[in-house]
């Protein structure tokens, strides 16, 4: 088993692993490259998108500045946007659904470490170089949720359909659908019904 499938199945890997090193490096080049376009620049903003996450059929409207680990294993669906500063570590894999609304400052950190520290401290090879451990926890966000400002979403989550999730908040254990949920850490708080609906004041 290569280190990426480790990874990808949340095993302990070496994160030190050529193939990671060269998928970290190619995502962020193109993260940096999207990041120093400007909003006009539709064109070139999707070209970069196209090859910064190629699971995604149909781009999401990102605010730059982002910031990926891989992209490859990040999948958008339909009509999704994010605001300024979205960071997505997404060692595991990373999935939004349609619909979503996420606001700025918000960070999607699938990585962990061991709670042992002999298992989470450095570790030198043979040849004398320097490496550790790690896993990781997928993500998803389910259709049609909106996180708001300067939310952390922990590896192993699940946020539910229709749920709202209130500024500041660090989510780290799963939502229900249909759920208004804040704090830190991220508790719910009621679940939204017709009684929130704008349209009828």
């Amino acid at each position: 088993m290569t280190e990426k499938e480790k990874m990808l199945t949340g095993q302990l890997y070496d994160p030190s692993d050529p193939e990671l090193d060269q998928l970290r490096l190619k995502a962020r080049k193109l993260a940096r490259r999207y990041n120093m376009t400007d909003e006009d620049e539709r064109e070139k903003r999707y070209k970069i998108l196209k090859e910064l996450l190629p699971n995604t059929l149909e781009m999401p409207d990102l605010q730059a500045p982002v910031y990926f680990d891989y992209g490859c294993n990040t999948y958008f669906g339909k009509y999704s946007g994010v605001n300024f500063h979205f960071t997505c570590l997404d060692v595991c894999p990373v999935h939004i659904g349609d619909n979503v609304m996420i606001g700025p400052n918000v960070t999607i950190a699938t990585p962990m470490h061991p709670m042992l520290p002999e298992e989470r401290n450095c570790r030198l090879r043979e040849d004398g170089s320097i490496y550790n451990l790690e896993y990781a926890k997928p993500v998803t966000i389910e259709n049609d949720c909106w996180l708001a400002a300067n939310i952390v979403v922990c590896g192993g989550v699940t946020i539910g359909e229709g749920s709202v999730i209130g500024a500041g908040s660090v989510v780290t254990k799963s939502i229900p659908p249909h759920s208004l949920a804040v704090g830190n850490p991220c508790r719910v708080v009621r679940e939204i019904t017709e009684e929130d609906r704008m349209e009828q004041r």
